[in-house]
């Protein structure tokens, strides 16, 4: 006679879900795919798609992406980001304007007064350093460039002042000829997404430019930038905010709650005024507001 096999026990009954509001929910579950791809080594192959695939998220994200100086000309571009040193662009923008209308061409800024051209600059900080600079490449474009800006890199960084950086923009914005524009919201971006480790910039412009196609350097420039001063910041990453934070190795450095993220959002993000007074017509369809010319009072934020 055969044994009466005792009958299996029950099975439990499935937890409940989750009372987890769904975007905390969202923001666990994001932080959790994050840290299992960051414990696992990288192939290059992999980090050329991952890399690939932020400048497609950031393109549409900031479809009306932009330098954010105002200029009218290729000189006024470089003389302008000659003065974003150590600035902002919105103050560079906001003191321009009076310095532009006194000082047209590279002819006429050769030769001012440089206790008039300091005062103009005055809010740029740096300012004698600067208008020594300003003074001596618009000198150097009258003397040896016909009173033209040239469009290769190799003379632009000859001119004082003048480095990589502040060449490429010149050479991608008024020529039309890729470069990478490392500066510090750059520099901070790429390393916290690991494309590079390196904190060098010339050596960060190589790494970063192997991995995408020369086309697309400058935009693939402005759109990181972008990034870094909306939501990427140095102090405080809005990273409960961020479209991209699951492609991100160091999503939780900043706010993880989507609700406290989105109070930390900058200019057309949050609702704020952008930097430049004259930003281009896409940027303002998209809701993008311009800034105030200085000494005015700044538009009220609208929230988003």
């Amino acid at each position: 006679m055969k044994r009466a096999v005792p009958a299996k026990p029950a099975k439990k009954a499935v937890a409940a879900k989750s009372d987890e509001p769904p975007k905390k929910a969202a923001a666990a579950k994001s932080d959790k795919a994050v840290k299992k791809a960051a414990a696992e080594p990288e192939s290059r192959t992999a980090l050329v798609r991952r890399a690939r695939r932020i400048n497609r998220e950031l393109a549409e994200l900031y479809p009306y992406a932009h330098p954010e100086l105002d200029f009218e000309n290729p000189f006024q571009l470089l003389v302008a980001t000659v003065l974003s040193a150590q600035t902002t662009d919105l103050r560079v923008n906001q003191t321009t304007p009076a310095l532009f209308a006194a000082y047209p061409t590279p002819e006429d800024l050769a030769a001012a007064n440089p206790e008039d051209v300091e005062e103009l600059i005055r809010p740029t900080g740096f300012f004698r350093a600067k208008t020594k600079s300003i003074i001596g490449l618009a000198a150097a474009l009258r003397d040896e460039f016909g009173g033209e800006v040239p469009g290769r890199l190799e003379d632009l960084v000859k001119l004082p002042g003048v480095g990589r950086k502040t060449a490429f923009v010149v050479m991608g914005n008024a020529f039309g000829r890729p470069g990478i524009t490392v500066d510090t919201h750059f520099g901070r971006l790429v390393r916290r997404w690991k494309w590079t480790q390196e904190t060098d910039p010339d050596k960060v412009e190589k790494a970063v430019g192997e991995l995408f196609p020369k086309s697309d350097w400058t935009m693939l420039s402005h759109r990181v930038i972008f990034h870094g001063r909306r939501i990427c910041h140095a102090r405080k990453p809005a990273c409960g905010a961020c479209p991209i934070a699951p492609l991100c190795p160091a999503y939780g450095e900043g706010e993880t709650d989507p609700e406290k993220a989105k109070k930390l959002l900058k200019y057309e993000k949050g609702g704020f005024p952008g930097q430049r007074l004259k930003p281009p017509q896409s940027y303002l369809d998209a809701g993008g507001i311009p800034a105030p010319p200085l000494g005015a009072t700044a538009p009220p934020a609208t929230g988003e």
